[in-house]
């Protein structure tokens, strides 16, 4: 069974028009010879066809309980469909099988399972356990066969597929077999034969109609009635049958119909309004319709078939349409009921509408009055019944606590019985053993006790082994529900990576229309034309198209989905000039495009190794880890273990609050400056721009709390955007604070931001260098146009590139930065010249090139080529190199420092030399000023 082997066993159904059983050629019980029960395979000639007789419970009020129902699997669909007989022309209902999950329990009654679904739990009950553990292991069967598109029928895929088939069914079967050994087809009581058995007897026949499907239950009945006296007028055959040819063999497979009456369906359409003279017509021609859309064993199975079997289906016939005659008639009486009270409320309205005076309507309305207050004096004496039985229901659950409590001392009592019992077989198997010294034999009563608690041994040992039977089940079941389910998760992540690589694609599609528009613009310029005013058109609406409209289905594959990224930044930079609008759009598809097609080939992969590192401590897997860049949920930990690797010997306990009451015990120089730069930090993150966020007055108290820290600098111009930067990450304003005590202090050189920058100067000069050594040909060129590099990279290195690289690329530098210090600040400087140096190098003008160096950091979107660039095209990079070149242009830079003083006063005693001496005569503007 596929159920419990994951696939389905090779069986065949009956040979059309043969009278044989599908039990035939079976040993005793219905096993075949030398095969045991509840392990056997089955036979060859097992049916086809899943379908027989169940009971299901449902129903409301006086009707609920087990039902008789018939039931059919239809392959294609994955629905297992159920009618009252195996006879009627449309199904009640269906149950969904490509999501259901089977279970059983041992405490249940015997043969009772359940199906459940999303949706519902539907309890079945079969005639034997067999017969139970066969429909499940049947239903695990078709629920694999339909997830992994195999047929029905495994001889014909395995013959039209190959040997790669078989073999996948037989390694399957193999694996499931270690659960539960595959249950023998119950002869009779399933498949095609179990329609000819009589239809099992209910206490009543009012309790097997479904009042919930009244319409199909009408149908069938019309059908069936037709059927008989179709039949009885032709003098032969059962209901149903049409007289076919004595060759013509029996139908394998029918159509299966559309469920009227099944969950989404409209259930109007099943029971719609017709005048009442053609209601029985119209039920009988639509019974005509659908006679072959449903599996009728009736018109199939009697073809062929003897006399008295054609009597025996005759009888069964009648008996069928007595009781559902008597169902009918109880349902006449019960519709009649309610009708006769619709009926005198109807009589009341009239009246009430017809009095002619107010004192009679007015006495209607009294009597009605006291009929309502009649039932609400019936409605409280039952809410006091109520409450006097959920009384009575709390003593009876007392009263079961402590029966449960005697239960439990009588176990006891019975545990120790048994220990008593095998004490005294030991002894009686000594005194068989020395019949000498045996002692007299023990009473009746002991007798008698002996031979019950073997008794319960017998029941305990029927217990066991069905719990055994029922755990190895739901061990199939875990096991072919998890495949099931990794099966497809695995679907579901290659349509993901599949749904990324298009939407990537899409983006570099529209990068490419928008890069082709800016091209046109810039070729057109202001000419007045018709191209010009189309292109003009087409930028506007490029511009006014958002993003997140494209990716609105996306889900959380877009990263450009919202307005703003994760940090607070535009995905968007809004520029203020029109080309640079357009280019912030191509960017931002950029980025698009490289973060959707690296989410799965290489975040996934990152993610894995940053979730497996576990506790952090230096090493080379660590710096790869950190160079690639850290994932966000990572980062704050990351970063405030880097940051504490830095300052540990200048922490203290409370030193940052100690610093912020000092601040606000006195003033601080700084504070006005501090002021003035807090408005201007990232205009383009709405953490720093929103009025209500508090990140502002976060920079504020760690800004002033640094330059408490370091008097010698107490604040310098970009020291805001490091902080903002470390608050973006950490949140935390002692955290930050302590970041910016480490950038400053400990990774950059001494004077970095003092008011000399000396130290800044320095390593523009050692860029310079590194630049003629790695980029010569770059520098060649900017050369030849007087082009001077400080003024853009300057900032870069003051502020570690915060204003010039988006923050997905300007974050994994950092990650670095704070691990390996002012090296990686010198690496990515050379890396951005060498990722946009076919660029520079095809302007030919000093003006273009200055305009192009402004912005062309924003341009960089694919950080895996940038740091592959970073931290393998500029090897070698020793830090001795870095270190000696530091030291000659310092030295250089203090010389040409002290000759510039040098000079300086030099003119300062030229100049006081040089003035003239006031004449006598002429009165200085100041006298003249006190004279008037």
């Amino acid at each position: 069974m596929e159920g419990a082997q994951g696939s389905p066993p090779v069986s065949r159904s009956p040979v059309p028009g043969s009278d044989e059983p599908a039990g035939a050629a079976r040993g005793p019980g219905g096993l075949p010879p030398g095969e045991s029960e509840g392990c056997a395979r089955p036979l060859e000639t097992a049916p086809k066809k899943l379908c027989g007789y169940l009971s299901k419970f449902g129903g409301k009020g006086p009707i609920r309980g087990w039902k008789s129902r018939w039931f059919f699997y239809d392959e294609r669909k994955c629905h297992l469909y159920y009618s009252r007989t195996a006879q009627d022309a449309n199904p009640l209902d269906s149950i969904d099988l490509s999501s259901a999950v089977f279970d059983c329990k041992a405490d249940a009654d015997e043969g009772t399972f359940e199906i459940k679904t999303p949706s519902r739990v539907i309890t079945l009950k079969a005639a034997t356990k067999q017969v139970m553990l066969y429909w499940l292991q049947q239903l695990q069967m078709k629920r694999w066969e339909f997830h992994n598109g195999l047929p029905a029928a495994p001889d014909a895929a395995l013959a039209g597929n190959g040997p790669a088939l078989r073999l996948e069914l037989e390694q399957e079967e193999a694996e499931l077999e270690e659960f539960l050994c595959p249950v023998q087809t119950p002869p009779g009581l399933v498949g095609v034969a179990a329609a000819l058995q009589p239809v099992p007897a209910q206490s009543s026949a009012l309790q097997n109609i479904s009042l919930k499907h009244l319409g199909t239950e009408i149908q069938n009945t019309m059908y069936n009635i037709r059927g008989n006296r179709q039949a009885q007028g032709a003098g032969h055959g059962p209901p149903g049958e049409d007289s076919p040819p004595s060759g013509e063999p029996v139908r394998e497979e029918q159509p299966l119909p559309p469920n009227p009456s099944a969950p989404g369906d409209d259930p109007a359409d099943s029971a719609k309004p017709a005048p009442k003279s053609s209601l029985t017509a119209n039920l009988i021609q639509k019974a005509k319709r659908q006679n072959n859309t449903f599996p009728l064993f009736s018109e199939g199975l009697t073809r062929n078939r003897t006399a008295q079997e054609k009597v025996l289906a005759l009888e069964q016939q009648v008996l069928i349409l007595t009781k559902e005659l008597k169902s009918q008639k109880e349902l006449v009486r019960i519709l009649h009921k309610a009708l006769e009270a619709a009926q005198q409320e109807k009589r009341a309205s009239s009246a009430y509408l017809a009095a002619a005076e107010d004192k009679d309507r007015l006495e209607l309305v009294r009597h009605k009055v006291r009929q309502i207050a009649e039932l609400g004096r019936r409605v409280e004496a039952l809410e006091q019944e109520r409450e006097g039985l959920v009384q009575t229901a709390s003593l009876r659950e007392q009263q079961v606590q402590e029966l449960q409590r005697h239960v439990q001392l009588l176990m006891d009592k019975n545990q120790a019985k048994q220990q008593v019992i095998c004490q005294l077989l030991e002894k009686v198997t000594q005194d068989f053993m020395q019949p000498h010294n045996r002692p007299p034999a023990p009473p009746d009563a002991a007798d008698r006790d002996f031979l019950s608690q073997q008794e319960k041994m017998e029941h305990l040992k029927d217990d066991m082994e069905a719990y055994r039977t029922q755990n190895r089940f739901l061990n199939s079941e875990i096991h072919q529900v998890t495949k099931l389910w990794r099966r497809v998760a695995e679907r579901q992540k290659a349509l993901l990576m599949k749904c990324a690589y298009l939407q990537a694609k899409n983006c570099q599609v529209e990068s490419k229309y928008l890069a082709g528009l800016r091209r046109l613009q810039e070729a057109v310029g202001d000419e007045a034309s018709e191209c010009s005013e189309l292109l003009r058109q087409l930028t506007q609406e490029a511009l006014q198209w958002e993003a997140g409209e494209a990716s609105a289905d996306s889900g959380v594959l877009s990263p450009i989905s919202s307005e703003y990224d994760e940090y607070g930044f535009l995905t968007v930079p809004n520029y203020e000039v029109e080309d640079l609008k357009l280019l912030a759009k191509i960017q931002a598809l950029e980025v698009c495009s490289h973060h959707l097609l690296a989410h799965e080939a290489v975040e996934r992969p990152r993610r894995e190794r940053w979730a497996a590192l576990g506790e952090l401590a230096p090493s080379a897997e660590l710096k790869q880890l950190l160079r690639a860049g850290v994932p966000r949920e990572h980062r704050p930990r990351v970063w405030r273990w880097l940051v504490r690797r830095r300052v540990q010997h200048l922490q203290a306990p409370g030193r940052y609050q100690e610093l912020l009451s000092r601040g606000q015990a006195c003033s601080q120089p700084a504070a006005r400056q501090i002021e003035l730069d807090l408005n201007r930090t990232f205009p383009n993150n709405k953490h720093f721009t929103c009025p209500s966020s508090s990140f502002p007055e976060k920079l504020r108290r760690v800004l002033l709390a640094f330059s408490w820290q370091n008097p010698s600098i107490g604040y310098c111009q970009g020291l805001n955007r490091l902080a903002a930067i470390a608050l973006l990450v950490l949140d935390e304003e002692e955290s930050a604070f302590w970041c910016l005590v480490a950038i400053v202090e400990s990774i950059m050189p001494a004077d970095y931001y003092s008011k000399t920058l000396t130290s800044s100067q320095v390593d523009q000069r050692v860029l310079q260098d590194l630049l003629s050594e790695k980029l010569p040909r770059l520098m060649a060129h900017l050369g030849q146009h007087r082009v001077d590099l400080s003024f853009i990279t300057f900032n870069w290195f003051l502020v570690v590139f915060a204003d010039s690289l988006i923050s997905s690329i300007l974050l994994q530098v950092w990650d670095a930065f704070l691990y390996e210090g002012t090296k990686v600040v010198f690496r990515y400087a050379l890396a951005i010249f060498k990722y946009n140096e076919e660029e520079i190098l095809r302007l030919q003008d000093g003006l273009e090139i200055c305009q192009y160096l402004r912005f062309f950091t924003k341009t960089i979107c694919d950080s895996r080529k940038l740091m592959s660039i970073a931290f393998n095209d500029m090897n070698p990079f020793p830090m001795k190199q870095l270190r000696q070149l530091r030291t000659a242009h310092g030295e250089r830079l203090e010389a040409e420092l002290q000759e510039l003083e040098q000079l300086k006063a030099a003119y300062l005693e030229t100049q006081a030399s040089r003035l003239p001496a006031v004449p006598e005569a002429c009165a200085s503007e100041d006298e003249l000023d006190g004279e008037a």
